[in-house]
């Protein structure tokens, strides 16, 4: 038997054995961690490799590169097929966009695909060959103009690219697929690995847990559990994080690439409606065309407010009247509230100044948006607009707009999240009349951006008031210019002038005044003839209209400016537009017109022009002003004294009776439009109206023209006839103040 000596020696042996067996097992344990750590570095390396040299977006380049090949070959056959109606400027679009395609391949990820595969290089080469030669015709310095028989010649070579096109797509397809491939194979033996030993781990781990002690291991164990969480929330903070800003570049990026389809979808739309189509089908027309436009709006708040998040949306504060704001915003308002029923206030205290400086697009933005909500959330009473200025704590004062409502009320919960993204006050109410959610959200940034802020104070059941606070900076009213007085002679030189217009009132206007000024003018029609004149005569100076059919004047300027000869060099290009806006100014000048001239054309601004551009100080005299005209309110006084001076009384009581015996055939043209959902159509109506009343002087016509003009691309038919009401009210109360005022004879 063992001795109570012989156990006690035992002891200090099994304990020396377990510590050993301890050693070996963690140094095994250590080794197998350092494999597994081995192995998950590798298949992390081989994940990062294939997101370095992943090939799956070229494939889409080259989806993308076919898909424009199609459209432009397919444009090019409809243009050799109908010469007559030759469509250059689609044409040179598609063109465009098919070589940007092209230069999209041009980088070294797609380089290394392309050189993979002889056929590549070889289709590429031959793509490159065709755009040099096709750059003769549609290049920035296109040398020659593009013939019937280029085009089919240029046709030709597209049919015999198909199938170099084609397999280009094809081929880089079966590449990345043959990486995939690879790529999981070599996965799936990393997790074969990865699964041996993680076996080989539990096990150790089974034996080291036999020998390590418990207490020991639950520690351990913890602390691990602890630092592995905080790894985690780390790491999930950081994704979400990364989520987020991926989310807001998608949507900017998504809003631009969904509008251009969807206007092409409402355009085909209208189009069908004016086919045959029996009431079932105009049915699901009408059911398509609202679910477009309900789709579109949603686009366009998300680009709105994808514009505002990137920082890339820019104010264009200027002196506005006040009071015709509010009218403007009042009289489409006034239409929706009284369709529910409501009764719709607007007022402004008279110490408000008439003139104040703001960007009016955005403040209309925003009190359209305002009132809107107010309107769909009350089914009784009515909503007011009220305006007024404000002391704030810093002693500044503040324009306030208030608009309140008899609806259901908010309570404060509502109230606390109302303004976030996506947020809607009654749920019920949201689906019943659609919308995004993103609309407050929108008012209050660009309320914000403005320098002021938006506000609610609202109890459920009684109601809720939005308040709109602006910085307040007081403008002064326009200039009133005297008007000039006939001069004998001007010190510029006679002057052969081209003048690009399509509404014969203004033509004729501008007729008067160019005779005024001892100059000599051609008239064309559109910007086509107007390239088409330069190209047979040699003028001086061309007064481009810049909203014209078949070709506009930016694109006429830049197709003259492109020729290079030295008559398009030396010729003189002024833009004729009323939008006198900053980037409609910068638009012309980049396309190569030397100013800019507004509507309405006053003598004495177009003589100012001439000495400008032509070197020469003419001097216009001033004398007194003939009577002034009535109702200023409706009419422009100094636009129609300087018309007047330019012209006898009888030739200017003929152009005015003129433009009003055409009028009701202009009306009915923009309700034939409106109710047929032609946003276009009406919108060129109203820009050809606008620029004649502007001449004429006919202020508060000219007004309503450029709200039914700015109507956005989903303004329905019960948005733009009030518009066109209102327009015809106005020109009927012009033309009995003109008749008053001895204007029409």
């Amino acid at each position: 038997m063992a001795t109570e000596g012989d156990r006690g020696a035992v002891k200090p042996l099994w304990r020396r054995l377990r510590t050993s067996w301890f050693g070996a097992i963690g140094a095994l344990l250590v080794l197998a961690l350092g494999a597994a750590a081995f192995v998950q570095w590798r298949q992390l390396a081989l994940l990062n490799l294939t997101v370095v040299y992943q090939d799956d977006y070229v494939v889409l380049s080259l989806y993308q590169l076919e898909m424009e090949y199609l459209r432009f070959r397919e444009q090019c056959r409809a243009e050799v097929l109908a010469p007559a109606a030759v469509d250059a400027q689609t044409l040179q679009l598609r063109y465009d966009i098919f070589v940007s395609r092209v230069s999209l391949l041009e980088n070294d990820r797609a380089a290394r695909l392309l050189r993979s595969r002889a056929e590549f290089g070889s289709a590429l080469q031959r793509l490159r060959g065709f755009i040099n030669r096709a750059d003769l015709y549609f290049g920035e310095a296109a040398r020659a103009p593009l013939s019937p028989s280029a085009l089919k010649a240029l046709l030709a070579e597209l049919d015999a690219l198909s199938d170099a096109v084609h397999g280009l797509t094809l081929n880089a397809a079966q590449h990345v697929a043959e990486q995939v491939t690879q790529r999981n194979m070599a996965v799936q033996r990393h997790n074969q690995i990865a699964l041996a030993l993680t076996g080989f781990l539990i096990a150790l781990t089974l034996a080291f847990a036999v020998i390590a002690l418990r207490q020991m291991r639950q520690l351990d164990e913890r602390r691990r559990g602890v630092e592995q969480l905080a790894k985690r929330l780390h790491e999930a903070r950081g994704a979400a994080e990364a989520a987020s800003q991926a989310k807001s570049a998608f949507l900017a990026n998504m809003s631009h690439e969904l509008r251009t389809p969807f206007q092409g979808l409402l355009g085909m739309l209208a189009l069908l409606r004016e086919t045959s189509l029996d009431a079932r089908q105009l049915a699901h027309l009408n059911t398509a065309q609202d679910s477009a436009r309900h789709l579109l709006a949603i686009v366009n708040d998300i680009l709105d407010l994808s514009t505002l998040e990137s920082g890339h949306l820019e104010l264009n504060p200027e002196p506005v009247d006040l009071r015709r704001l509010l009218g403007e915003v009042e009289s489409p308002m006034r239409a929706s509230a009284s369709d529910k029923g409501l009764a719709l206030n607007v007022s402004i205290d008279p110490a408000v100044p008439s003139w104040v400086h703001l960007d009016a697009t955005r403040v209309r933005q925003v009190l359209f948006n305002l009132l809107s909500n107010a309107i769909k959330f009350s089914d009784a009473g009515g909503v007011s607009l009220a305006v007024h200025l404000r002391s704030a704590d810093d002693g500044e004062r503040r324009l306030r707009l208030a608009v309140s409502d008899t609806g259901i009320g908010i309570d404060a919960a509502t109230q606390s999240r109302l303004f976030q993204r996506f947020m809607q006050g009654d749920e019920r109410r949201s689906r019943r009349h659609g919308g995004t959610g993103l609309g407050l959200e929108i008012s209050r940034n660009l309320a914000r951006l403005m320098g002021g802020d938006i506000t609610l104070h609202s109890e459920p059941g009684r109601g809720s008031t939005f308040l709109l606070e602006l910085p307040f900076i007081e403008a002064a009213p326009p200039k009133v210019v005297t008007a000039p007085a006939p001069a004998n002679s001007l010190s510029v030189h006679t002057l052969d002038v081209l003048v690009a217009e399509d509404h014969p009132i203004n033509q004729r206007v501008l007729a008067a005044l160019l005779e005024r000024l001892g100059q000599r003018a051609r008239f064309v029609a559109n910007g086509s003839e107007a390239l088409q004149a330069t190209a047979e005569q040699r003028f001086d100076l061309l007064l481009m209209d810049l909203h014209m059919p078949v070709m506009d004047g930016v694109a006429a300027t830049q197709a003259i400016r492109a020729r290079g000869d030295e008559a398009a060099r030396a010729l003189k290009i002024v833009a004729l537009s009323a939008d006198a806006f900053a980037e409609t100014r910068a638009r012309c000048l980049r396309a190569g017109m030397d100013d800019f001239l507004s509507k309405p054309v006053d003598l004495r601004e177009l003589n100012d022009l001439l000495a400008r551009l032509f070197a020469h100080t003419s001097a216009v005299p001033r004398s007194e002003a003939p009577a002034a005209a009535p109702a200023a309110s409706l009419l422009d006084t100094s636009v129609i004294d300087s018309v007047r001076s330019v012209m006898p009384p009888p030739r200017f009581a003929a152009l005015l009776a003129s433009f009003f015996d055409g009028c009701p055939v202009q009306l009915q043209q923009m309700r034939d439009a409106a109710n047929a959902s032609r946003g276009d159509e009406l919108r060129a109506l109203a820009h050809r109206l606008k620029g004649a009343a502007l001449n004429l002087g006919l202020r508060a016509a000219a007004s309503t023209a450029q709200s039914l003009q700015k109507a956005p691309d989903d303004a329905t038919a019960q948005d733009q006839l009030p518009l066109v009401d209102q327009l015809e009210a106005l020109l009927g109360d012009s033309r009995r103040e003109c008749e008053r005022g001895g204007l029409l004879g």
